[in-house]
């Protein structure tokens, strides 16, 4: 090993602030140095439509790191020179959001290390979390792998579960699995360098093999005709992004928080409850706690039927569902 291990550390979104925020923060007493950041291009976002920077390269930026943001890897000769020419050891790569070619992951000598939000090999791919949340587990966890070209498919070289808690959504559980990714990918890299670890294969893991896809702004759209359980997974797992929505007044329509109660409508149908405003499904009743307009705030079930006294008795969803 080096006396000095030169890293590149490669990530975007929030995910990946606390792993670049451990690796800097433990650089002088593990003999490392963050040599340069690679993130996502600044993206337009919001009403006025400014480019907004990564949250990795804004810490980036702040611990006066050097930031490489190319568009894409494969087939850009040009960006893998650029990495090429860092003279990197290691690649730390958190939730980057490219995947990494073969002439990328043969630069660094000791190879190209991923925190992935999941126990592999379940939930390999894009949304590991919310496909976790979705599928109503008990546990998931994080997974330090060596990345190879297929999809999060490469060895193990450490692994650390997570409790999902009842309330957990895709934001509560994000930041409990980044800072424990965190905190797993310090304790990994002195044991790896040092040459300590042999790399396990994923065939040799318990469980099947999964994949999750990227969330897309659709899926979040309720299907009434799933169960009521079902859909209030779908609250906590599409928080915040898209949310679990329907269809009122022909209009979207948010569902942030609700409950799966016994009891029997028509998918769908908005009735009053003992417990309060509930929606019949394919599969029991989904309790309204908190919800969105079109246009308008969060706001909870109560404040919501003030303002629309006409909500109750009224269908969600129905023909010419849309976005």
């Amino acid at each position: 090993m080096n006396a000095t291990t030169r890293i590149v550390f490669m990530g975007t979104p929030d995910f990946a602030t606390p792993s670049l925020r451990a690796l800097v923060e433990q650089s002088a007493a593990n003999g490392w140095e963050v040599v340069a950041v690679v993130t996502q291009p600044d993206r337009r976002a919001g009403r006025g439509k400014k480019l907004i920077a990564s949250p990795v390269k804004q810490m980036a930026l702040d611990y006066g790191l050097p930031v490489l943001q190319p568009e894409r890897l494969r087939k850009r000769p040009d960006a893998v020179e650029e990495l090429r020419a860092l003279a990197a050891d290691l690649f730390v790569v958190a939730a980057y959001g490219l995947i990494l070619p073969a002439d990328v992951l043969e630069i660094p000598q000791f190879g190209c290390i991923n925190v992935h939000a999941s126990l592999l090999p379940a939930y390999r791919g894009a949304s590991p979390i919310a496909a976790a949340l979705l599928d109503g587990l008990d546990e998931t966890g994080v997974t330090i792998m060596l990345m190879d070209e297929g999809m999060d498919t490469g060895p193990v070289l450490h692994q650390v579960a997570q409790p999902i808690r009842a309330d957990d959504t895709t934001a509560t559980l994000s930041a409990r699995l980044a800072e424990q990714g965190a905190a797993a990918l310090v304790e990994t890299l002195p044991r790896w360098l040092r040459g300590e670890i042999a790399p396990i294969d994923q065939d040799e893991l318990p469980g099947e093999p999964s994949v999750c896809r990227l969330i897309k702004k659709r899926d979040g759209l309720i299907d009434w005709t799933r169960s009521a359980a079902y859909i209030e997974r779908m609250t906590r797992a599409y928080a915040p992004w898209p949310s679990a929505f329907t269809r009122w007044q022909g209009q979207n329509f948010k569902i942030l928080r609700a409950t799966a109660i016994e009891g029997l409508a028509q998918p769908g149908a908005v009735v009053m409850k003992d417990q309060g405003v509930a929606v019949g499904t394919g599969k029991g009743l989904l309790l309204l706690k908190q919800v969105q307009p079109a246009g308008k705030r969060a706001m909870d079930i109560r404040s919501f039927l003030n303002g629309a006294p006409d909500f109750v008795g009224g269908t969600l969803g129905g023909a010419g569902e849309g976005i």
